[in-house]
């Protein structure tokens, strides 16, 4: 019997072959790909982590250097990373956030008396390049070395991400914002307080 390729049925048939065997191929490719992905996710991660401790990695092995350096665990099913660098205690903290087009993150990393900030580091999304974009830079990083996120009397407290002019409630240190990028700032500001409230039980041990 001779196969008539110019019918319907013919036609229905090998596409959807074709779909199924197209779709068996991206399947065991995504697959193959899977655990390079998350090792690239892994790493980058690493790196972020890295530079929120002030550490230069470069002309080095990340992985290792972290490795090396960081130990991971959690509280109050919440990651924290505890870091030994030249001989000190350091916590790092993951932070989630949201900014004007996109999600923003980033880790901090605090003193052994779980109160001052020794180094931070920002991500994002699709903030605006030249405005929203600059959290990434030194220059903004910087803001934030040797800030509090407690008061005098130990209250955790954040730190303020305002405006310059704008002054901070009483008891809290602030950091000024990016000019241009109010609304960035503020979810920075607001990442801050969410997140180191997330970790508040932690933050006020002994």
């Amino acid at each position: 019997m001779k196969l008539n390729t110019n019918s319907n049925v013919y036609t229905i048939v090998y596409a959807t072959v074709l779909v199924v065997i197209v779709g068996v191929l991206m399947a065991v490719v995504s697959q193959g790909l899977k655990s390079r992905q998350d090792a690239n996710r892994r790493l980058d991660t690493q790196k972020q982590i890295l530079t929120a401790l002030n550490v230069d990695y470069q002309g080095q092995d990340p992985a290792a250097l972290y490795d090396k350096l960081i130990q991971e665990t959690e509280v109050d099913d919440l990651p924290l990373m505890v870091a030994t660098i030249d001989g000190q205690t350091k916590y790092v903290l993951r932070l989630k956030g949201q900014g004007l087009w996109g999600g923003i993150w980033g880790y901090i990393a605090l003193d052994e008396d779980k109160n001052t900030i020794y180094g931070i580091n920002f991500g994002h999304e699709s903030e605006t390049p030249g405005l929203g974009g600059e959290i990434v830079t030194e220059n903004f990083r910087s803001r934030f070395f040797g800030k509090h996120i407690k008061d005098a009397e130990g209250n955790l407290r954040s730190v303020a991400v305002l405006k310059v002019g704008n002054k901070a409630e009483e008891g809290q240190e602030q950091v000024d914002a990016w000019s241009g990028a109010t609304i960035t700032s503020t979810g920075v500001n607001d990442m801050l307080m969410t997140n180191l409230n997330e970790y508040k039980h932690f933050l006020m041990e002994e």
